[in-house]
């Protein structure tokens, strides 16, 4: 009785302190074809103008990160966060993780405009949506920041609590390595990666950790990145073969993993490629569905990219159970990631259709028939 008379008592403190907690600019909403709500977040006291975008919720509420980037105009912004959120609802779909698809942005570079204050008011704005969008750590924005977006807003996933999940790149690099197994397996007749040649485009959080495991895994790699820095770091501790930015697209490898901007499989790029297989972390790796028909026509194994580095929703998905986050069943979970990829590439085998087509036709069935739709409450535990 006296637990639940304090679960009682924490329930009307946390509705006490939403209630204190008012966004003090304005809300715009735009209504566009496709998706549940499109939020514009303006507050010019602190100099926030951002997007919120909730594609879909069939499934359960929407998760995905907060970028924070210098567009040149909102319509830049726009054009990002909608094929961000929407790219989400297809990740969470095939995931099976209870959640939607949604996505955020802050329009500014953040090394000038990120405040204190700025976070603060963005944090105000997420909590007026009620929980219909949950946040988390995209580019840009720190583990910090989500930290000080939590004393606005308690709807956010992978912050710096005990009770969080934390840093989500770990768990995102784990299922990449997953998926890259299940596409050797599939090209070579065996998940072994000793001696593949793996050529790696982009050195950040997710793209040098993903070098690193794919070292001990005993392949040869080649990397590149704006950063030279990195480069020069991937070359020193994994004996990494280094190149320019433009030449990656033309390297000679067994499998090319993208794991910087979207968009990079193109018909500019694809003709370049001297690859068996693509299998990175990048998000919205086509730059349209027909350049996934064109790998699938030149031969080339491609692994889908919302499947593949699907890794870190399922960490912070499973800080939302009532169990709270465990981090061996976060690490259960994204190992399944291999017999899901296994079983896309035969079926594209099978059906003589590309794996981003087969992939998307797993999220429909899902969506229509509601497959992992959420049937528990959402617990925040920090």
């Amino acid at each position: 009785m006296e637990n639940s008379t304090q679960t009682q008592e924490f329930k009307e403190i946390v509705e006490a302190v939403n209630n204190r907690i008012h966004f003090k600019g304005k809300l715009i909403e735009h209504s566009i074809e496709g998706f549940e709500r499109i939020i514009e977040v303006v507050d010019d006291s602190v100099g926030l103008r951002g997007i919120i975008a909730i594609h879909n919720t069939t499934l359960g509420p929407a998760v995905g990160g907060i970028r924070m980037y210098p567009y040149s105009s909102f319509e830049e912004a726009l054009t990002d966060v909608l094929r961000l959120s929407e790219g989400m609802t297809f990740k969470s779909g095939v995931a099976q993780t209870g959640t939607g698809g949604g996505k955020s942005v802050i329009i500014g570079d953040p090394k000038k405009i990120k405040t204190p204050q700025l976070l603060r008011s963005f944090g105000a704005a997420i909590n007026a949506l009620g929980g219909t969008y949950i946040g988390a750590e995209d580019s840009g924005m720190r583990l910090s920041d989500l930290g000080i977006l939590r004393e606005r807003t308690r709807f956010l996933v992978g912050i710096p609590h005990p009770r969080s999940s934390g840093d989500p790149s770990p768990f995102t690099v784990f299922g990449g390595l997953m998926g890259i197994k299940a596409a050797a397996k599939q090209v070579w007749g065996s998940s072994s990666l000793k001696g593949k040649r793996i050529a790696i485009q982009g050195l950040g959080a997710v793209g040098l950790r993903l070098a690193e495991v794919l070292f001990w895994e005993g392949a040869r790699l080649v990397v590149t990145d704006v950063d030279r820095n990195l480069v020069d770091t991937a070359v020193k501790s994994f004996k990494a073969e280094a190149v320019e930015p433009h030449e990656i697209f033309g390297v000679a490898c067994d499998i090319f993993a993208p794991c910087a901007l979207g968009g990079i499989l193109n018909p500019e790029t694809i003709p370049q490629l001297k690859c068996r297989a693509v299998a990175g972390l990048a998000n919205n790796q086509l730059l349209t569905p027909g350049d996934g028909e064109a790998l699938f026509k030149k031969g080339i194994l491609y692994a889908p990219d919302y499947v593949i580095n699907s890794g870190g929703l399922y960490q912070v998905c499973v800080e939302l159970e009532k169990g709270g986050y465990d981090p061996t069943l976060a690490r259960d979970r994204i190992a399944t990631l291999y017999s899901l990829l296994t079983e896309i590439f035969e079926l594209s085998a099978e059906k003589k259709l590309p794996t981003h087509e087969i992939a998307n036709e797993i999220c429909h069935r899902n969506l229509t028939q509601l497959v992992g739709k959420r049937t528990e409450p959402i617990i925040f535990h920090h």
